[in-house]
Order: C-alpha cells, then structure tokens, then sequence
C-alpha cells in the first residue's frame, strides 16, 4: 500500500511527498482494471480517465482525489473545479479532470493528479486501498488539424470516433482528427487519410482511411507485417476505415537508440488479389505499406517527441513511343471527342480506371470496309512478343479470364463519323503486371498492342464477331498473331500507378 504524506511550508504552499503503488480498481474477483494504460488519455486542455463498465456498480469503492489544502474530495461532476463525468456507449465512464481545476498539480514539466481508491472496512469506517500519481506532459505534442477537404470527404454514416467525447475543437484538431459541432455522436472523428499517435503511455494508435490509396486499399486486407497475436488485430473497422492500437512493445514492434531518443517502428501491409494467365500475371490493387515512427526522449520523459508516417513514392514517368500501322489511340474521356496527343504520353492512370482505347483504320474511304479486331493485349514493354502480357480482347471478345472484362463499345459509339465502321472501340480496366511467383510488382509502364484485319461487308459476310453474355470461355489467348492481320500498337506507355497515395 503507498503512503501520501503532505505538510504546509512557511509559504502556505502544499508540498506533497508520495510513496506509490500501480493504482488497481478492484471488481468482485479481485481483477485489475487500472493496470492498462490505455485508461489515462492526456489531452491538451485536461487529462481523461475511463472507467470500465460495470463499474458504478462497485457501491464499496470510491476515487478519490486530493485538492491544495490535502482534502480528500469524491472523483464525481464538480463543475466550478473542473470535473466533468460522461458516459460513453460501451457502457464505460469517462471522469475528464481539466489542468486549471482543483485537483491537479504542475511539477516538473508535468500535470498530476493524485487519485486514491477507498473503501470500507468490516466495521464500516473508511479505508484507503491504493492511491496512485496520474501524470500528463504540459507540452504534449500536437498534430495539425486536417484540411477541410479531408474533413468533408467523409460521409457522417463512415465517421469513426477519434475520441471519447466530450472533447473540444481543439484537443481533437491537436490529435490529427476531424471536429463537426453540429455532429453530436461524432463530432470527433478521422478524416480520410493516415491519423497515427505516439501516445504518452507508450502505444502506437493508427487509423487508416481506404482513400489513402487510388485505388482504395482493401481494408479487410490491411494488417501489422509482423504481428500476428493477440491483440494485434483492429480495434475498430467499417467500410471506410480500419483502426489498430497497441503497446510499444509488442506486434513486431523494431526498438533501436539514436543518441538521446529511444525509436520505436512498425508497418501496416495490405495483401493484392492475383489474376493468373497462362502468359502472365495482373493485380488491380495498390501496394500498401506504412511506415510508423515513434520517437522517445531517454532522458526520462515519456512525452513523445514525434511521429512519422512514411509511405512509398509514386512510380517515375517514362516516355516511349510506340510503332504504327493502323492507329491505336486513347481517349481522354468516354466520349472520344478528344485524345492524347504524342506529347501527351505516357498517360498516366491509377488502378481500375477506366482506358478508352480506339483502332482506327488509316487512308481508306470504302464505307463498306469493316475494321475487325482480332486480339487485343498488354505487354510491359514495346515488345509485342514479350512473353510476359495480358489478354484483353481474344478473338475480338473481352478475356473471360480477367475478373474486370473489357467492355466492347457498340458501333453506335462512332457515329458522326465520316466512316464509322473504320472505327473500333473498347474500355479496359488498369493494372500492373506482378510477378507469378514472388507476386512482386514489376515495371508500371504498359504498352497496348491489337491485331485487326478489314473485312468487306457482303450478303454473305456481316464481319460481326458475337461474343458470350460475360462467360468464362475457352478462347485460347495463346496466339495474337495471325496471318493475314495487321499489328498496331499505342503510340506511347500508359503508367498504371498502383501505389500513389493521397496527401
């Protein structure tokens, strides 16, 4: 048991000496609920204590804190000394103890507040169990508050509280987070990119929005790369974020000493879904990897100094043009009334977008002349043989093989135009090609290549291609070469960006 002495200088002053054990709230089978640190949250404006539920049922034990004049006070709503008890949905409590109130001291660069946990005795006279010194930095660290555009990016259904409310503006923008008053569920909530703390008690806090990617990262897919026990897993997750937190210690956590800081690491990856050809490999989901930095002062302190978010830099731009035969180009847009320019390559895309891709048949003007698409694919490199590529149109019908088809688009789509059946047109989905052994991305830039052949419209030929209604066929993408065909390529690289993050 800690013993609390205090005695009043010549000043007038309280001067406290404390002799302290770990404070231990102790429920019916004698289980400690205080040892976790995660109880005690330093914010800027005032420190907050959590209360597990259950525990306004424990009619035998009291909190009790302590004022200037060394008064034993009820840890209970006392507005004039700035305590503030709130109930939060999980059933807890929160006791929220502002720095300017009564009960709280400054020392050393530190806010303390001296709690003590009392009960009674057989004989019904009151006794102190355990006392303890809660500690919070006066210069806690501050985040800065998101941008609006953050803010308002997500919708109120997705918020995820960033904080036990009630919390103001400020102590939420400190901490990185979004504030909405006119919220009053979640008026404190993350904004749609990566929210880390290095909190004073010694635990990582990382909230990761799905729009830290483009594409969005697969949430179900995010994990620690090294930690896999208990209580490594999300403490929160809906559709739109995933929320880890955990102590310095443990989950993989990497400990190295650089001159006067102690530095904790760790990484959050996300797992890729692998399409699998039989002349090469695609994924469509970004590569995701975040690197989180805690830094420690040794001197003694446990004020964190700083957090780092590292994450990996977008692909560089490559320019290379590409052979011509036919004309092979990509639109700007859906409606194909504007396309890249030479100058205007390699075009760069994120993954999953959308490539407007036209064949256009050159120097002829027989409207009877039907532009025929044989196969279409992609290749990491102007080489139209490599041996690494992706279908995309086989026998002039999207690859059944690919989980996003290409769509064909209807010869509608070229009308206006002086010959419209001298047009071909098709949207494909971006990816990157990825090794189909150690699933390693490889080179961003993809290079389009198609073969087409002109067919002369008769009664006994409708140079029409049918294709199945999205059935997983048997066409064979093996050969994209065929006699008689003519080879076009795109007039540059397109740069599918898999892991570009949004700041």
């Amino acid at each position: 048991m800690g013993v609390v002495g205090y005695f009043r200088a010549a000043s007038g002053a309280m001067l406290f000496w404390v002799f302290l054990s770990p404070l231990a709230l102790v429920l019916g089978a004698h289980v400690s609920v205080f040892s976790d640190p995660i109880l005690l949250t330093c914010g800027q404006e005032s420190l907050q204590l959590t209360l597990p539920p259950g525990w306004e049922g424990n009619a035998s034990f009291i909190l009790t804190t302590w004022d200037t004049e060394g008064k034993a006070h009820a840890l209970q709503n006392d507005s004039d000394c700035g305590i503030l008890v709130s109930g939060i949905p999980d059933g807890s409590r929160k006791i929220s103890v502002s720095y300017a109130g009564c009960y709280v001291f400054e020392w050393d660069g530190n806010y303390l507040l001296l709690v003590g946990l009392e009960g009674t005795d057989a004989a019904g006279q009151k006794v102190l169990h355990e006392e303890t010194l809660l500690r919070c930095p006066v210069d806690l660290p501050a985040l800065d508050a998101p941008s609006s555009t953050v803010c308002s990016a997500v919708p109120s259904q997705d918020r995820l509280l960033c904080a036990y409310l009630p919390i103001s503006q400020g102590d939420c923008e400190t901490r990185g987070c979004c504030y909405d008053p006119r919220d009053r569920v979640k008026p404190c909530y993350f904004g749609n990119t990566v929210t880390a703390h290095c909190t004073p008690d010694g635990q990582f806090s990382i909230a990761v929005s799905r729009d830290v990617t483009l594409p969005p990262v697969a949430l179900d897919s995010v994990q620690l790369a090294s930690g896999h026990s208990t209580g490594c897993v999300p403490v929160l997750k809906n559709n739109a974020f995933v929320v880890y937190q955990f102590p310095l210690s443990a989950c993989g956590t990497t400990f190295q000493v650089a001159g006067d800081q102690a530095i904790y690491e760790n990484e959050l990856v996300a797992s890729r879904d692998v399409e699998t050809g039989s002349l090469g490999s695609v994924t469509r989901d970004s590569i995701f990897r975040l690197h989180v930095r805690c830094s420690y002062s040794i001197s003694g302190s446990s004020i964190p100094l700083s957090v780092q978010v590292f994450t990996l830099p977008p692909l560089p731009a490559v320019s290379q043009p590409g052979p011509l035969s036919l004309e092979l180009r990509v639109a700007s847009d859906g409606s194909y009334t504007s396309y890249y320019a030479d100058s205007g390559y390699p075009v760069v895309k994120t993954l999953r977008d959308p490539v407007y891709a036209e064949v256009k048949l050159l120097q002829r003007t027989d409207p009877d002349l039907i532009l025929v698409l044989h196969h279409c694919w992609a290749t990491p490199s102007t080489n139209p043989q490599q041996q690494l590529q992706w279908p995309i149109l086989v026998d002039g019908c999207p690859y059944a093989g690919d989980n996003y088809q290409t769509q064909l688009m209807p010869p509608s789509s070229a009308s206006g135009l002086p010959f419209p059946s001298h047009y071909q047109r098709f949207t494909l989905y971006t990816f990157t090609f990825v090794d189909s052994t150690s699933q390693e991305r490889l080179s961003g830039l993809v290079y389009l290549h198609c073969s087409a052949s002109v067919c002369h419209r008769s009664v006994q030929e409708s140079c029409t291609t049918s294709c199945p209604a999205r059935a997983r066929g048997k066409r064979s993408a093996e050969h994209p070469f065929q006699e008689g065909t003519s080879h076009v390529a795109s007039k540059g690289p397109v740069i599918f960006l898999q892991d570009e993050l949004r700041q």
